[in-house]
């Protein structure tokens, strides 16, 4: 991930490879239809979908995307979760592996609720 202060969604992608770029196209474009009207902005310079808080982050590493729903649906969702690396926050997708699409948008759904 970059040093540089991102200012808009595109700069963020185009800084990857293609491959890396075309899967955080759809992610974004997930989340923009699972949430409708949040804020869409920059935290800790990672893209963030907001409403009155943060719902969740997203940001790309060399070999994963790392998603952050917040804590409470990683817990809630362990079983889903058990292939993929996860933290107290945050869900790592491996690069070499296909992206949890339905699993991504369950997710973002529990943690609507929450907000």
């Amino acid at each position: 991930m970059s040093t540089v202060a991102f200012k808009s969604i595109e700069a963020y992608h185009a800084q990857f490879p293609q491959e890396v770029k075309t899967r955080l196209q759809k992610l974004f474009q997930i989340l923009q239809q699972e949430l409708p009207g949040a804020e869409i902005c920059f935290r800790y310079n990672m893209p963030t979908f907001r409403y009155t808080k943060n719902v969740v982050h997203y940001a790309a590493f060399t070999a994963h995307i790392g998603f952050y729903p917040t804590p409470k649906p990683i817990l809630f969702f362990k079983n889903e979760l058990s292939t993929f690396k996860t933290s107290k926050g945050a869900i790592q997708f491996q690069h070499n592996q296909p992206m949890p699409w339905e699993l991504i948008k369950t997710i973002v759904r529990y943690r609507l609720k929450q907000v």
